[in-house]
């Protein structure tokens, strides 16, 4: 039977410890020895002691908890910067509250209105709506911390903290030159995002940088799974098609697959392929498929880092952060075939 009013005093009794580590245990912090951590959660189970965390929330003016808007939750790097973000928070003593976006300005407008009504230690944003007007205020109009994640935005008093997609791009257009390729196409979707802006301006530059034409092999479909497929499938089949192919993500991936498949082509001994992010689908695809990819727990640490300096700091400077994208050989890239 619980006892009536069970407070952290007598957790702390029973446990043999001062309050102050009780509370640090409850509250999840790391600077407490295992021995002191297992008193006080056995004192907690024998007690049915149950922390109020609305009152503790008043109390530290902290809620220990840190929105995350993502445009798109089902998006496979969304899920893996997900799982990295909620491990390394943890660590803080930060519950982390997901919301999917669904690339709807209002929506997002609305989560990040709800982030600031709930009183959130900070938030994390990647929303779809890059120059909406009322994202824009809403996320200027926060009063806490706030890092924006792969988005150019006029938010001067956030942090942000960006994917280098155009040096990444150049790393793999190189890795392609190296094998002979010269006719590399791109296939992309939403053209307006700043991950696609930065890879088509890596994809340019790394033409220019070795002396060579862009070819008119540029894929900017609609959507990732209406017309990829279809413009992929044309670009196959002229006269001078691809010897390589770089495509975004698992849905244009897949796409991209079926239409190499559809023109009886082997990857990589006539065409070369390389995705971008890291998916079980590139992984256990035969041969796996060459990549680029961001380190998804250099960007959590990356984040928490700016998050816990605005924490500490609320008027300094708006700062961006860059982290760079790996390439990682797979066996999809292969010689440009001979004419």
């Amino acid at each position: 039977m619980a006892k009536d009013k069970v407070d952290i005093r007598d957790v702390a009794a029973l446990a043999g410890v001062s309050v102050g580590s009780a509370s640090r245990v409850i509250n999840g912090a790391e600077n407490v020895s295992p021995e002191t951590r297992d008193k006080v959660e056995r004192a907690i189970a024998i007690l049915d002691y149950r922390p109020n965390h609305t009152a503790q929330a008043l109390r530290s003016r902290s809620s220990k908890t840190i929105g995350c808007l993502f445009t798109d939750v089902t998006n496979p790097l969304y899920a893996r910067l997900f799982r990295s973000l909620e491990e390394r928070l943890r660590k803080d003593g930060y519950m982390l509250l997901l919301a999917n976006g669904l690339n709807d300005a209002q929506r997002e407008t609305e989560t990040l209105a709800m982030f600031g009504r709930r009183g959130m230690d900070g938030v994390i944003a990647a929303p779809g709506n890059e120059t909406d007007a009322q994202v824009l205020a809403a996320l200027n109009g926060l009063p806490m911390p706030v890092v924006v994640l792969d988005r150019d935005m006029a938010t001067p008093g956030c942090d942000a903290l960006l994917f280098d997609h155009a040096a990444g791009m150049k790393a793999a257009m190189a890795e392609l030159f190296a094998q002979g390729h010269t006719r590399i196409a791109l296939a992309l979707w939403r053209a307006s995002s700043r991950p696609v802006r930065r890879r088509i301006e890596g994809y340019r530059a790394a033409y220019k940088a070795a002396g060579l034409r862009v070819p008119d092999m540029l894929v900017q479909a609609a959507s990732a799974t209406s017309s990829v497929f279809a413009d992929v499938n044309a670009l196959l089949q002229r006269a001078d098609r691809p010897t390589a192919i770089i495509a975004q993500g698992t849905y244009t991936l897949g796409s991209t697959l079926r239409a190499i498949e559809a023109n009886g082509l082997r990857v990589p001994q006539d065409i070369s392929v390389v995705t971008i992010g890291d998916t079980d689908f590139a992984r256990d695809h035969a041969p796996s498929i060459s990549l680029l990819n961001v380190d998804a727990q250099r960007v959590a640490e990356g984040i928490a880092t700016l998050l816990r300096s605005r924490m500490a700091d609320a008027g300094q400077p708006g700062r961006s952060e860059r982290v760079p994208l790996q390439f990682t050989d797979r066996g999809s890239i292969g010689p440009a075939p001979r004419p």
